[in-house]
C-alpha cells in the first residue's frame, strides 16, 4: 500500500468514497444515449446488462468480464483496467461523462490497457474481491469502483471516483497511466495484499469450538445498537442515516424474548420509533410510494432519491412485523404502500421484480442536465397552482394547499438546507415530510381529523397524476434471482399477516417466475439474472451466488406458511441440497459467497456483515433451522451449528455487525416450536386458527398445516404428523418442541396464549 502511495500520493484519499460529503450523491443514473446512431461502439452492446449498455458506446475498447479479455491481457502482457459499477449509480455516470466518454481519455485506456466493465449486480462476487483490496489499501470503499491488474488477474492500485485530470487533490485518471514506472514494485505490492487478505478474510470453526452463548450476545448487540441509537429521530448514525432493516428486526426479536425487562422494552422503542419516523420523512415517497435509498440528514428529511428493491422488501417485512407487535394499523399501511410502489414500478408482467429506479431525471420544467430528486420535489407554486381550492369552514378561509403545505412542511423558498444540497440541485424545491400529526392540523384549520384525512388523500392523489407526467427516472429493469427472492418474502409474510389474498397471489406468482426462469432444472442451477423482454433472456453464463439460493429458500418457507402448498416446501428442500453442494466449506464451516472453484475469483469469502442487505450466512443459518423442522433432517441442524461456530469471534466481538445471524442464533437457542394445525385446507375453522396465529410475530417457530393427507411431502418426511388429528372433526391446533405437543386446542381465541407461554 505505501508503494501505491508513493506512485500517487493522493491516491487513498481518492479512493474513500462513502464520506457523507461525497457518498450521499452516489447512486443514481443515466438512460445511455437516445439516438441510434453512434459514433463509437464496442463489445458491450451486445450485453444484456443496463449498465453495461450505458457504456457501449463509449470511446473505450470495453471488453466485458470474461475468458477474451482476460486472454487478451495475457498476450500483450498488458495490465487490465477493471471499471465496476451499477446502472444506477450517480458518480459511475459522472465518471462516464467525464472519462469514458471522453476521446482523449478512451484512446489512452484502449491502448495501455485491456478495459473490463462489470456490473456489480451481475457479479458480486468479482465485486467483493475487489472491493476488499479497495478498503484494506484505502480505507474506505463505494461505486464507481477503479481497479487495475495485473493479467493474473491481481489487483496492484485501486479506488473509486477519478476525476479526468488531477483535481482538487484528487488524481485523475491519467495519473495512473504512469503505473509502467514502477510496475515490479506494484505488481510484488498488490501480491502480497492479496496474500494478507486471504489470511485475513479467512472464517472458520476451530475444532470442538460450539456457538457462542446466545443470550450473551444478543445482549451485547442490543447493547451496541442502543450506544449508537439517535433518540431524537431513530437509526443508529447522525448522517448520512440508512434505514437498516435488520437492525430493526433483531431489535423487535429481541423483545420477544426480553419482553418483561427494561432492555426490552427499550428495544421494542428504539424499532418502532424509528419506523415511524422514517414513515414520516422525506426518506418516504408520500406521493408515489415506497421509500429511498438513505437519508442525507439525521431527521430522515432530504434523501438520496434512488429507490432499490432490496430495501423496499426488507423494509415491507420490518413494517408489517411492527403491526404485529405495536398492534397499530399505521404500521400495516405503511407494509402495503411499499407493495403498492413495488407492484405498480417495480413489477414485470412474468411476475418478477426489477432491480431499481433512478435517484436523478430531467426536471419538468426541461433542460438536457438530470438533476437529483427533479422527478419527486415541488415547489410552492406548484402546490398552490394544484391544489387551489378553498375549503369550507376552516379558519380563514384556508385552501388545500394552505392545508397540505402546512401539514408536509412545504415552504414559500423551499425546504432543502443548503448543506443538505451541494450540488445546488434542490434550491427553492420541497421534499415532502409530515410536519404536523393529523390531530394537529385538524385543530390548526378547525376541521376534523376525518375531514384532514380526505383532503390531504384527495391532494395527495393530484399530485400523483402530475408526477406521472414528468420525466420519469432511469428503471433497471435487470431481474435478480436473489432481490426477488427477498420480495417474495416480503409479499408472502405481508399477505399472510393481513389476510390479504392478492398479495398473497402476488408471492405465488413470484414463486413461479423464479421456478420457471430462473432455475435451470437440468443443470440443479440457479441463474443470477434475467432481463425484460419478449424471450425473457437470461444470463446462463452467470449462474447464482450463494445469497441467490438463500435468499429464494427463505422466500419459499415464507410462502409455504403463506398458502400451505407443500410444493413451496418441496423447492427449498431442493435448494438447499444443492446450495450445500456448491458452497459448503467442509473444513471450515460455513458458506462460501461464491463458487469456490472458480479460479478467476481471487478471494473466497464468507461475508461477515448483514448491511443493506443480510449476509447470506446468516439468513442461512435461519434456513437451515426451519427446513431441519420441516424436513427431519438433522444434519441440517447441525450444519447450522457449525455456520454459527465459524462465525463465533464475529458474534461474540461485534455483533452489531451480524445482527441477522444473531436472531438466527437465539432462534437455535430458544429452539423452534412447531405450530401444527390440523384441519381441512381452506375450510373456515381452519382458516380462523391460520389466521391466529399469522396475526402473531413469532420469530421462533415453525407454522405447518396437518390436513390427513398420509401421502403428503410433510407427512413422508414428517410421520408424527399422521398421528395427530381433530379433535370431535374441528380445526386443532398443537403448539410443540420437538412434537413433544401442549394440549390442543380448537377456539382461536385461546391459541394466543400457548405462542406467549411457549414461543419466546
Amino acid at each position: 500500500a505505501l508503494l501505491v502511495t508513493r506512485y500517487c500520493p493522493s491516491l487513498l484519499k481518492a479512493s474513500c468514497v462513502s464520506s457523507p460529503s461525497v457518498f450521499m450523491s452516489m447512486a443514481s443514473g443515466s438512460e445511455g444515449p437516445s439516438s441510434t446512431s453512434h459514433k463509437h461502439s464496442n463489445r458491450l452492446a451486445k450485453e444484456r446488462s443496463p449498465y453495461l449498455l450505458q457504456h457501449a458506446h463509449n470511446p473505450v475498447d470495453w471488453y466485458p468480464w470474461g475468458k477474451d479479455a482476460f486472454d487478451k491481457a495475457k498476450n500483450e502482457d498488458k495490465p487490465i483496467f477493471l471499471s465496476v459499477g451499477y446502472s444506477t449509480c450517480h458518480w459511475c455516470h459522472v465518471m462516464e461523462r467525464e472519462s469514458f466518454e471522453d476521446e482523449e481519455i478512451g484512446k489512452i485506456l484502449s491502448e495501455n490497457f485491456i478495459c473490463i466493465k462489470l456490473d456489480r449486480e451481475e457479479r458480486p462476487d468479482v465485486d467483493k474481491v475487489y472491493m476488499t483490496f479497495v478498503q484494506a489499501t484505502s480505507g474506505g470503499g463505494g461505486w464507481p469502483m477503479s481497479v487495475w491488474l495485473t493479467p493474473e488477474l491481481r489487483p496492484f492500485i485501486g479506488g473509486t471516483y477519478f476525476p479526468p485530470r488531477d483535481r482538487g487533490g484528487r488524481p485523475g485518471i491519467t495519473c495512473v497511466l504512469k503505473w509502467q514506472n514502477n510496475r515490479p514494485a506494484l505488481e510484488s505490492s498488490g501480491e502480497r495484499i492479496i496474500e494478507a487478505l486471504k489470511k485475513g478474510t479467512t472464517i472458520t470453526a476451530n475444532a470442538g469450538q460450539s456457538p457462542p452463548l446466545a443470550p450473551d450476545v444478543a445482549n451485547r448487540c442490543f447493547q451496541q445498537l442502543a450506544h449508537s441509537y439517535e433518540e431524537e429521530y431513530g437509526g443508529f448514525r447522525d448522517a448520512p442515516k440508512f434505514p437498516s432493516p435488520v437492525n430493526l428486526m433483531f431489535l423487535m426479536s429481541y423483545w420477544t424474548v426480553n419482553r418483561s425487562t427494561s432492555e426490552g422494552v427499550e428495544a421494542l422503542q428504539m424499532a418502532l420509533h424509528t419506523l415511524r419516523m422514517m414513515a414520516l420523512g422525506g426518506i418516504h415517497d408520500h406521493i408515489a410510494q415506497g421509500f429511498h435509498r438513505y437519508s442525507t440528514d439525521s431527521s430522515w428529511h432530504v434523501p438520496h432519491f434512488e429507490k432499490m428493491l432490496y430495501d423496499q422488501a426488507q423494509l415491507a417485512v420490518a413494517y408489517i412485523t411492527a403491526s404485529q407487535v405495536s398492534g397499530e394499523q399505521f404500521f400495516a399501511e405503511v407494509a402495503k404502500d411499499v407493495l403498492l410502489y413495488v407492484s405498480r414500478d417495480l413489477s414485470d408482467k412474468s411476475g418478477g421484480f426489477y432491480s431499481a429506479e433512478d435517484a436523478d431525471s430531467v426536471p419538468a420544467s426541461g433542460g438536457p442536465e438530470k438533476r437529483e430528486g427533479a422527478f419527486c420535489v415541488w415547489t410552492a407554486s406548484e402546490v398552490r397552482e394544484l391544489l387551489p381550492d378553498v375549503v369550507e369552514g376552516t379558519a380563514g378561509n384556508a385552501t388545500l394547499a394552505d392545508i397540505f403545505m402546512h401539514h408536509y412542511g412545504v415552504k414559500e423558498q423551499g425546504n432543502v438546507a443548503p448543506e443538505q444540497d451541494p450540488h445546488g440541485e434542490l434550491q427553492g424545491q420541497n421534499v415532502l415530510i409530515v410536519r404536523y400529526s393529523v390531530e394537529l392540523t385538524a385543530a390548526r384549520f378547525g376541521i376534523t381529523v376525518e375531514k384532514v384525512n380526505e383532503l390531504l388523500a384527495s391532494a395527495r392523489a393530484k399530485m400523483a397524476v402530475v408526477r406521472k407526467s414528468r420525466p420519469r427516472p432511469h428503471l433497471d429493469t435487470k431481474m435478480l434471482a436473489s432481490w426477488n427472492g427477498l420480495m417474495l418474502s416480503a409479499y408472502a409474510r405481508v399477505g399472510a399477516v393481513l389476510g390479504d389474498k392478492d398479495l398473497v397471489e402476488r408471492a405465488v406468482k413470484a414463486g413461479g417466475f423464479l421456478k420457471e426462469h430462473l432455475w435451470d432444472a437440468k443443470q440443479q442451477t440457479i441463474l443470477r439474472s434475467c432481463y425484460r423482454g419478449d424471450q425473457m433472456e437470461v444470463s446462463p453464463s452467470i449462474s447464482g451466488f450463494l445469497d441467490d439460493y438463500a435468499f429464494i429458500i427463505c422466500g419459499l418457507l415464507d410462502l409455504y406458511e403463506a398458502t400451505l402448498q407443500t410444493e413451496w416446501l418441496q423447492w427449498a428442500e431442493e435448494l438447499q441440497l444443492r446450495q450445500d453442494v456448491l458452497f459448503w466449506d467442509d473444513q471450515g464451516g460455513g458458506y462460501f459467497c461464491s463458487d469456490p472453484t472458480d479460479s478467476t475469483v481471487l478471494l473466497q469469502l464468507k461475508e461477515d456483515q448483514d448491511g443493506a442487505e443480510p449476509s447470506a450466512n446468516s439468513v442461512s443459518a435461519f434456513n437451515l433451522l426451519r427446513l431441519s423442522h420441516y424436513t427431519g433432517r438433522q444434519e441440517w441442524l447441525q450444519k447450522s451449528q457449525q455456520l454459527l461456530t465459524a462465525f463465533s469471534d464475529r458474534l461474540t466481538t461485534v455483533p452489531i455487525a451480524l445482527p441477522e445471524m444473531v436472531r438466527a442464533l437465539m432462534a437455535q437457542h430458544y429452539t423452534l416450536k412447531q405450530i401444527v394445525i390440523c384441519g381441512q385446507r381452506d375450510a373456515p375453522d381452519t382458516t380462523s386458527l391460520l389466521a391466529a396465529v399469522k396475526s402473531l410475530f413469532l420469530p421462533y417457530k415453525v407454522l405447518m398445516l396437518a390436513d390427513g393427507d398420509t401421502e403428503s411431502f410433510l407427512c413422508q418426511r414428517l410421520p408424527v404428523l399422521s398421528s395427530m388429528s381433530q379433535l370431535r372433526g374441528v380445526a386443532t391446533a398443537y403448539v410443540c418442541q420437538d412434537f413433544t405437543c401442549s394440549l390442543p386446542v380448537t377456539d382461536p381465541q385461546e391459541l394466543p396464549c400457548y405462542p406467549q407461554k411457549l414461543l419466546f
